[in-house]
């Protein structure tokens, strides 16, 4: 196991540490562990100590097409979960949609001004006129006793039923490759965002660019294939791979860059 936690970064050693404490968890009691909702990267780390087993599994779901946050099952291998094992509600938000649009930070600073933890709910989507995310069982009735108003606008929280349609992801990513002098979080997000160099440090410096859902302030942070970078005003890229350098040694990158669907 040493090999592989060398390859990941150290702040995310406590996330690795809990990880295998649910994978001891699993081999001792031989039941399976439900997670909270994790984003891409906490999910790519889950599978990469959990299939070093022969003897686990691990299963995700987040009910929507494409969802981007998604509770996982770690469970021995002889365990086929259901839909219904990863405990997971959809509900609806009614709003007066012809006086006001509600935007996705108005609908998760609600959320988490309630009490709830980031992990207890997944996605959110919008649509012209519904708002729906995905949300753990186990609180789902608290959302929907004190889910009251957002922002000015009073709401009602109800569950999605079974014939109500979810909401689509409209999202996709468009890839373009770049060359760039070194893999530094303020040399890649200037390339790709095509601002200058002294303004991406700035955004950095002023805590509004993530790294896989985490705030990085270091403007030299170094980034790997994979990562994903969102910076305020100029959306979310991803990493995808390097493809060697150039003969004056740069580094040639492929980056993916999230647009919405027209």
């Amino acid at each position: 196991m040493e090999h592989l936690i060398q390859h990941f970064r150290k702040d995310e050693q406590p996330f690795i540490e809990q990880v295998m404490g649910w994978q001891r968890e699993v081999e001792d009691r031989y039941a399976p562990k439900l997670t909270d909702f994790l984003d891409p990267r906490q999910r790519f780390i889950v599978e990469s100590i959990i299939n070093q087993s022969d003897d686990l599994n691990v299963f995700t779901e987040g009910v929507f097409e494409q969802p981007e946050r998604k509770r996982m099952l770690i469970a021995p291998s002889y365990l086929q979960p259901s839909e219904e094992d990863f405990q997971i509600a959809i509900y609806t938000i009614s709003y007066p949609s012809k006086f006001i649009q509600l935007r996705h930070p108005d609908v998760l600073g609600a959320l988490l001004s309630v009490g709830i933890d980031r992990s207890k709910f997944g996605d959110i989507r919008l649509s012209e006129h519904t708002i729906q995310f995905a949300i753990a069982t186990e609180i789902a009735d608290y959302v929907r006793a004190n889910l009251i108003s957002i922002g000015k606008a009073k709401v009602h929280v109800e569950e999605v039923n079974g014939t109500m349609p979810l909401i689509q992801n409209e999202e996709q990513w468009n890839e373009s490759s770049y060359t760039v002098s070194s893999m530094r979080l303020d040399v890649v997000l200037g390339t790709v965002a095509n601002i200058s160099r002294q303004k991406s440090q700035n955004l950095i410096n002023a805590g509004k660019v993530k790294v896989n859902w985490t705030v990085r302030e270091a403007v030299a942070f170094e980034l790997q294939e994979g990562d994903i970078i969102s910076a305020r005003g100029f959306g979310r890229l991803k990493v995808i791979m390097t493809e060697g350098r150039t003969k004056k040694d740069k580094i040639r990158l492929q980056v993916g860059r999230l647009e919405q669907k027209a």
